[in-house]
């Protein structure tokens, strides 16, 4: 494979795996349009040969979400906001359906999108402090493209009550409720065991074990339409926008008075 240098991600390949690590730690590594782009690439570099494919963050945050940054710039330009959620969604879709299996390795804070990423993936290895939650209905709004992948992890109403509630969800917690698989105090430890458990699978065994699993189940194929069209709806509305307008320009989110 030929060596890129990525702007948001780091990336290595250890014989048949590939390590994505988010890489914006300014920013909380959350979700812009590059790393969007970026992690789609490489994931095209694993079709052919890679088995594991391991997603990780730093040890403080995983993933915190959308740039509210990027939203609030592309919302002044004039542009959909919901057009960048496509290749998300898709993202999502090859960490689920792709050839390979993932593994999430989930240090510190999981935030809205970064929940997706961790339910898209087939593990989830969470250490002791970690926690998950879904902010949007805070500002609004609600975790539309998230939900077809949440659900499909851990049932219908664990997801509407971690989405209604917004508080996070402590990772032993999580683990009962399935969004992770293991819980440990050191996840490098168990990352290393399981991809000793996974190296002997074949590229051939993964690839029609995937296949027939996405059959049995595909809610996120079939959500895909209505999820994209809820997202554009509700970042199109004027009430929503104010919201984030007001949070990128003064910090104070929706709830707090100028005084607060």
């Amino acid at each position: 494979m030929d060596i890129v240098t990525y702007e948001t991600i780091n990336v290595r390949f250890q014989q048949n795996v590939c390590f994505i690590t988010f890489d914006r730690p300014e920013a909380n590594n959350t979700i812009n349009e590059r790393l969007v782009e970026e992690c789609l690439h490489v994931l095209s570099e694993c079709e052919d040969s890679v088995t594991s494919v391991v997603l990780e963050g730093q040890p403080e945050v995983f993933c915190f979400g959308a740039d509210f940054d990027e939203m609030y710039r592309k919302m002044r330009q004039g542009m959909q906001h919901a057009e960048s959620q496509e290749p998300l969604y898709r993202l999502w879709l090859a960490l689920k359906s792709g050839p390979y299996i993932t593994i999430a390795r989930v240090r510190g804070q999981v935030n809205a999108g970064g929940v997706g990423f961790a339910a898209a993936c087939d593990i989830v290895i969470a250490e002791e402090s970690a926690s998950f939650s879904l902010s949007e209905l805070l500002f609004g709004l609600y975790p539309a493209c998230v939900l077809p992948f949440l659900i499909q992890r851990i049932g219908f109403q664990k997801a509407h009550y971690m989405t209604i509630m917004t508080k996070p969800v402590p990772a032993r917690q999580a683990l009962e409720w399935g969004l992770c698989d293991v819980c440990v105090p050191d996840s490098a430890t168990e990352l290393r065991k399981h991809l000793l458990r996974l190296r002997p699978l074949s590229k051939k065994a993964v690839i029609r074990y995937k296949q027939y699993m996405d059959s049995l189940n595909d809610l996120v194929h079939r959500s895909k339409s209505i999820a994209l069209a809820e997202n554009q709806a509700m970042f199109s509305d004027p009430d929503n926008q104010s919201a984030i307008f007001r949070y990128a320009e003064t910090g104070r989110l929706p709830w707090e008075t100028e005084n607060s």
